[in-house]
């Protein structure tokens, strides 16, 4: 018998590879699929079936690439919106065997209309359930976001809050297995723990706390969640089916002159906030590669070309993977090493920084300059600095346009890594007159404790 999560970084996604009796089933396969056929064939298993929680919002499903390469058949809840056309619809009570193993399928709507969770049970000991499948419902510290049907918010919550009962009623021993983990965009309560059990969370969840039905919707519906504009690129895939990744993922090198004249819709600098900031190529803006998967989507639109630059080829893998599973693989080429293009007269830009000192004195006295806070909206009505402004680093993509070049910026958000990334899409953008607050909230509150 055989249970393994497999995690995605960056992502923070988690998909389980389910096998008994010489058969297996995965549980929300991300993209590059390949891992789960391997690690099924290693263990002697065929995968039969695959399970989806719900229609992903922040990663491209990997389902009915996996179903080609296995033959396996796909199930998913029923969606409303649009048929998820290459899979079989189920419903609560549908139960499957696999081996040993009988998973139950539970209707959990909430997260979104066509949310399931899948209860495990070994038939061995059939009395409770060993675990249970959360997806996005019901996560280590956290529970599902309610926001993707702004016209029918206390309707979703409440579906959610009835959904988690069905949830809990399964029994305190039932070990929890949910859809992601701390880091992800689909939960910002999540604990860094990846394991739990009904029982645990049932005491120390906050979200369950709440029981009063509801107190619940009225919590939920006040929550603040951002949408980044590719959540409506992969619900579609999620729907029609995306593509198979790249049977080679890893984009060609190209030249300094190459890079150049490319022509690229996004020249993207993947190295560390502080080597950005310290000397980038004319034009690029920053997303390093840790920050890929929370911040691409909201600068990058579906088909645009992308060029990368690194420092070295380690990067470029990761990067490459982190793109790919949210479909933005139309990279033009690669180029490593800004030092070296410095070392042949490549023109560059510096981002300056500037301390607390210095933010304290423009702040009383300073003219046409704005301290620009890309924090998100929970973080700022926890702790503001009085006089400074706030739009959150995503929406820049579109409210750049409200910025006056002329003017100047210091962009701040908890540490500077953010606000990096701030400076270096408005850069993209014709804006020069910027620097960063180095240290950002972090260092303001160390002086003024």
């Amino acid at each position: 018998m055989l249970l393994e999560k497999i995690k995605t970084p960056g992502l923070a996604h988690l998909s389980y590879l389910v096998g008994s009796g010489g058969k297996a089933i995965v549980i929300d396969p991300r993209r590059d699929c390949a891992i789960y056929v391997e690690k099924a064939r290693a263990a002697g298993l065929e995968v039969t079936h695959i399970f989806e929680t719900h229609r992903n919002e922040d990663l491209v499903s990997g389902a009915p690439i996996l179903a080609d390469m296995t033959g396996a058949t796909v199930l998913h809840g029923l969606n409303p919106e649009q048929p998820i056309v290459y899979a079989q619809t189920v419903r609560d009570g549908d139960c499957f065997t696999i081996g040993q193993l009988e998973i139950y399928v539970l209707e959990t709507p909430g997260h979104t209309d066509d949310h399931l969770a899948y209860a495990l049970f070994d038939t061995a000991y059939p009395k409770k359930a060993v675990g249970v499948f959360t997806g996005d419902a019901l996560f280590v510290g956290d529970v599902g976001r309610t926001d993707f049907y702004p016209d029918r918010r206390e309707e979703v919550a409440g579906l959610l809050y009835d959904s988690l009962q069905k949830i809990l009623a399964l029994g305190d021993q039932a070990i929890i297995y949910p859809a992601h983990g701390a880091g992800s965009v689909c939960g910002s309560g999540m604990a860094e723990r990846e394991f739990s059990t009904i029982g645990h969370e049932r005491l120390n969840n906050p979200r369950l706390q709440i029981t009063d039905r509801d107190a619940f919707i009225q919590f939920k519906i006040n929550e603040n969640h951002y949408q980044p504009p590719y959540f409506r690129l992969m619900e579609r895939l999620n729907m029609e089916g995306g593509d198979a990744p790249p049977l080679v993922i890893r984009p060609r090198n190209i030249s300094l002159q190459q890079l150049n004249s490319c022509d690229a819709d996004h020249l993207i600098d993947i190295r560390e906030p502080m080597a950005y900031a310290s000397g980038h190529l004319s034009g690029a803006m920053s997303l390093p590669v840790g920050m890929i998967s929370a911040f691409a989507g909201w600068f990058i639109g579906e088909g645009e070309s992308l060029a990368l630059i690194a420092s070295n080829e380690e990067q470029l893998a990761t990067a490459m993977e982190h793109l790919v599973r949210i479909a933005f693989d139309n990279v033009i080429g690669c180029y490593v090493g800004v030092v070296p293009a410095a070392a042949q007269g490549q023109k560059m830009q510096q981002t300056p920084m500037i301390g607390t000192t210095e933010v304290e004195d423009r702040l009383h006295n300073a003219e046409n300059w704005t301290l620009l806070d890309v924090r998100d909206a929970d973080e700022r009505a926890t702790t503001a600095i009085k006089g400074s402004q706030h739009i959150y680093v995503g929406e820049l993509n579109e409210r750049w346009h409200e910025l006056d070049k002329n003017h100047r910026y210091t962009l701040m958000c908890a540490s500077g890594a953010r606000a990096t990334v701030a400076a270096g899409w408005l850069t993209s953008r014709g804006f020069d007159k910027l620097d960063i607050y180095l240290g950002s909230m972090g260092a303001w509150k160390a002086a003024h404790d």
